[in-house]
């Protein structure tokens, strides 16, 4: 007989039983589950709800259940529904009639709360120690090359000369504000839902504060409406990791670009590519490649989930049981892009003579010819003319702006003197460039500086 069967004449059909059921999925939720039971039994004791004598039983067998079941020694029930009431079947069958004291003051609606929140902040914890981990090889490889010179882009066109470790330190500053989104996240989830209720709380005497301390939470949920029925926290980390994998995807697919043979910039180690089935020539950047593509799954998580929850009137509907599958399908999703993606990073061979041969074609020093005009008293704009011609006219012969003589520069204007090619060296172009958030090397530098600071700020 189901545990709330006592309003029913007859048996749930045995479709619907299925359809219904969640323990295919929600049974991930086991420790959080019985964690939460065994700090409500042990509050019910301390308030004299039940006797402590019943408490310390009931806590025994959620001890043994837990211990069982991470041994492989359970198998769960279809027809008991989802995680809680598996859990409390087996603790009755054990334990006897004093198994069913345990759920007083006490709703699944209340409970599932409080085990997704549990899940997500021990959920949170792992994904930032991988973040912290990507960020860690990210300095270290931008420590290793404040002085590999490349060409920077926009719309994919080559724009001005920078360093490797500039453009890496901007996927240190992304995946900062990715900490910094989980731990905001963390944050607000922290507060215990339990005593609720179904909706309106309960008129036993609970200590709600007593259970979120024992369970680590900073406080309780202030409106047992909201407390049921509120899925933010889970649709913040959606989004955040969201985000997250938006970074992820924007790097890898550089790295799948700088692998080609049109940049070969970069050669992926061998333990993270694979190759054709039928060209064996071939070294595909697939990792780079799925991570892409799988960033495409979690944004559907976070669709999935906002679809489900904007039309639903106050408080607790069937239609959130649907919020765990999106849940548990972005931490895995993130989790494992995150531990393949570090390595990838760390093995790969960075290829510094070509990406200094890039940063000289292209014209990427136009704008420092400009900039040099400007400082001998030339208005920008009328040197930005000027250059234009100048590069169109380099562009016509097949020469860079440093092949350009100086008797051609003076013909076209008799500004340019002999500093004229220095001005323009790759080099100097990125060395000159101190300002705060520049590509110079000392400027990188101290950003790494600075990065690492904010990054143990960050962590907790």
């Amino acid at each position: 007989m189901k545990l709330w069967g006592g309003r029913f004449e007859k048996t749930t059909d045995a479709m619907v039983e299925d359809f219904h059921s969640s323990i295919r999925f929600d049974q991930r939720l086991y420790k959080q589950d019985i964690l939460g039971s065994i700090a409500h039994a042990r509050m019910l004791g301390s308030v004299g709800v039940i006797s402590e004598e019943e408490a310390n039983h009931l806590m025994a067998g959620l001890t043994e259940i837990l211990d069982d079941i991470q041994a492989g020694k359970v198998e769960f029930e279809i027809g008991a529904e989802d995680i809680h009431m598996n859990v409390e079947k087996l603790l009755t069958e054990r334990i006897g009639p004093v198994g069913k004291k345990l759920h007083t003051g006490r709703s699944r609606n209340d409970q599932v709360a409080l085990d997704l929140r549990l899940y997500l902040r021990e959920e949170i914890d792992h994904t930032k120690n991988l973040v912290e981990q990507l960020l860690q090889t990210l300095l270290q490889l931008a420590e290793e090359h404040l002085e590999t010179w490349m060409p920077g882009y926009t719309h994919l066109q080559k724009a001005q000369p920078i360093t490797l470790a500039h453009h890496l330190m901007a996927y240190v500053q992304m995946f900062l504000r990715d900490l910094g989104r989980l731990k905001d996240t963390r944050k607000r989830l922290n507060s215990s839902p339990l005593g609720s209720g179904a909706m309106a709380g309960t008129t036993f005497p609970l200590d709600r504060e007593k259970v979120a301390a024992e369970l680590g939470f900073d406080g309780v949920t202030l409106n047992s409406l909201d407390g049921v029925s509120d899925r933010d926290f889970a649709l913040e980390f959606l989004a955040a990791a969201s985000i997250l994998m938006m970074h992820l995807s924007r790097m890898c697919e550089e790295l799948v670009l700088w692998s080609s043979g049109e940049f070969r910039f970069i050669s992926m180690d061998d333990g993270y590519s694979t190759g054709s089935s039928i060209m064996p020539q071939k070294k595909n950047p697939d990792v780079a490649e799925l991570v892409r593509g799988k960033t495409g799954r979690v944004y559907g998580d976070l669709v999935a989930l906002l679809t489900v929850m904007k039309g639903l009137p106050l408080a607790y509907n069937k239609d959130m049981q649907e919020d765990k599958e999106q849940v548990f399908d972005a931490v895995d999703t993130i989790q494992k892009c995150l531990l393949v993606v570090e390595p990838m990073l760390r093995t790969m061979q960075v290829h510094r003579d070509t990406m200094a041969w890039g940063a000289k074609g292209g014209f990427t020093n136009a704008t420092d010819l400009a900039d040099y005009l400007a400082k001998k008293g030339v208005p920008f704009r009328e040197a930005h003319e000027l250059v234009g011609r100048i590069v169109l006219h380099c562009s016509k012969q097949g020469i860079g702006l440093e092949e350009l003589s100086l008797s051609d520069y003076q013909e076209l204007s008799p500004i340019f003197e002999d500093d004229l090619f220095e001005a323009i060296g790759i080099e100097h172009c990125v060395r000159a460039r101190k300002i705060a958030g520049g590509p110079s090397p000392e400027t990188v530098a101290e950003g790494i500086r600075v990065s690492r600071e904010v990054l143990n700020d960050l962590l907790w």
